[in-house]
């Protein structure tokens, strides 16, 4: 099973987490625009990604003659419904910059809880769960 896609979109999700940190730390009310902008582009890629697990990833592990790969596909994909809906409800949230602009500490203590959540999550597919498809499955 290759997973090359899916690492390439983690580095863009990273870097799309990254650039909404630089834009908040160089002020969130100056930012709002770019912030939203942000939120948008990021939250296209971070769709795509689910997409493909979704209907690729996961069902491909479901029939995997490994069970405990199997179980752990499970298992992630169980984990990661809860991010993604935080992650929408946060997007939808502050997509527009008048909102951002209106509440920048609530903006500011909402990306750090969802953005936080998504970036572990991400880290631990990079370290955990992805390894694991890969010995299971090493790349041609």
């Amino acid at each position: 099973m290759n997973i090359d896609k899916f690492k390439a979109q983690h580095i863009a999700i990273l870097d799309g987490i990254a650039r909404l940190r630089e834009a908040t730390q160089g002020g969130i009310v100056e930012n709002a625009a770019h912030i939203a902008a942000h939120i948008i582009k990021l939250s296209g890629t971070v769709k795509l990604h689910l997409k493909v697990e979704d209907s690729v990833l996961y069902p491909g592990l479901a029939s995997d003659a490994n069970p405990r790969l199997a179980k752990l596909g499970e298992r992630y994909q169980r984990e990661m419904d809860g991010i993604a809906g935080a992650y929408f409800e946060f997007a939808n949230r502050w997509n527009l910059a008048d909102r951002v602009e209106a509440n920048p500490e609530g903006f500011r203590a909402d990306a750090n809880r969802v953005l936080r959540a998504l970036f572990e999550r991400m880290k631990r597919e990079d370290t955990e769960f992805y390894p694991a498809i890969e010995a299971a499955h090493p790349p041609a």
